[in-house]
């Protein structure tokens, strides 16, 4: 954690020269870090229900960002399938710690990280269902989010060291999550877990070994649409921060670049384990993002029996009317190939194994 945060702060003064304000918040995550461990302690005390309290059938949605993981997570938590992780939640895990700081949150909402996010790219606060990601940042201050906002600045590339293959911390995660998780299913009184996770595109194997019960939904889109999209959703927030684009250009490239290969291998490694048999195909179903927006009812006719739910006649109602609401959905987004410094000709290149796959 600390050698982390001392990259990452050479890396934010070296590119944006604020010395003080990246002081304050890892100073702040480090004494967050020791009161969630009191509050931890204290849970076992106060809810004792945790003793007892198993992950054993999570449902997982993974994929690129932009490609639709958001939307299909907080359907299936809105029509009480299961239950998602809050950002603020994230923040402060244990149910104790919750119990005190719930009645602060609209003041803290006024402070909070998430007021950076462009909201017509992605809809955000500190009660929001988010990606489960960030638990492992707030807890480590380590993994893709940590590379993709702070150590991609970085004057030499660090990616290889978010590579499983090279630096392998998924049991550490995994246990931090599950710990998670179980404190969620007391607070909102439900037995399933909805979870949401990028970063599993390269450790897929290593969590389905942990969680052998998991059903993952693999979302997935067109290269063309998830890579701007998904780089404009992250300079967004550097740029609401730290003012990205008035950054030289060499430096802004340099960043785009490395985070364009972030990208790329979050999904190829995915399509190579996924494709060579190193994970089982009976636990994993692709979900394309064009037919969450064209056919989301017959999409979901596959995704329920594969997740074991007996729709109700309520459930299929909804479904049925947020299938006319996605056929006729805009987004208000707006990004392109060549604000990046990108071509179709380079992404199609270099996703040709994703394309032949998946589309």
């Amino acid at each position: 954690m600390l050698s982390n945060m001392v990259k990452a702060y050479s890396a934010i003064v070296s590119n944006f020269h604020k010395p003080v304000s990246p002081l304050l918040t890892f100073s702040g995550l480090f004494i967050l870090r020791i009161f969630v461990s009191v509050g931890m302690f204290f849970d076992l005390l106060f809810f004792p229900s945790l003793h007892r309290k198993k992950i054993i059938k999570p449902i997982i949605i993974v994929g690129n960002p932009r490609s639709g993981t958001t939307f299909l997570q907080r359907f299936l938590v809105n029509q009480k399938i299961g239950v998602g992780m809050q950002l603020w939640k994230m923040l402060y895990p244990s149910l104790t710690l919750q119990k005190l700081i719930k009645p602060f949150l609209p003041i803290m909402e006024k402070i909070s990280p998430a007021r950076f996010h462009f909201h017509a790219a992605h809809q955000t606060n500190l009660t929001a269902i988010e990606t489960d990601d960030p638990a492992l940042l707030f807890r480590y201050f380590d993994g893709f989010f940590v590379y993709g906002f702070f150590l991609a600045w970085a004057k030499d590339d660090l990616k290889s060291h978010f590579d499983p293959r090279v630096r392998d911390t998924s049991k550490r995660d995994f246990a931090w999550l599950e710990k998670v998780w179980k404190r969620n299913l007391v607070a909102e009184n439900h037995e399933q877990i909805i979870g949401k996770l990028f970063s599993l595109g390269v450790r897929l194997p290593q969590f389905l070994s942990q969680f052998p019960g998991a059903k993952i939904l693999y979302t997935i889109r067109d290269p063309l649409e998830t890579v701007p999209s998904g780089l404009s959703l992250v300079t967004g927030v550097l740029d609401g921060r730290f003012g990205f684009w008035k950054l030289p250009k060499e430096k802004r490239d340099l960043f785009i670049e490395r985070l364009y290969q972030a990208f790329l291998e979050l999904s190829i490694r995915f399509h190579d384990d996924y494709v060579e048999g190193k994970i089982a195909k009976e636990k994993v179903k692709i979900v394309r993002y064009d037919r969450m927006m064209a056919d989301f009812d017959g999409l979901m006719q596959e995704l329920l029996p594969f997740l074991e739910i007996e729709p109700s006649s309520e459930l299929l109602s909804i479904i049925r009317k947020t299938s006319e609401k996605q056929r006729e959905h805009k987004s208000e987004h707006k990004y392109s190939l060549a604000q990046f410094g990108l071509s179709e000709e380079r992404i199609s290149r270099d996703y040709e194994k994703i394309y032949i796959t998946f589309f």
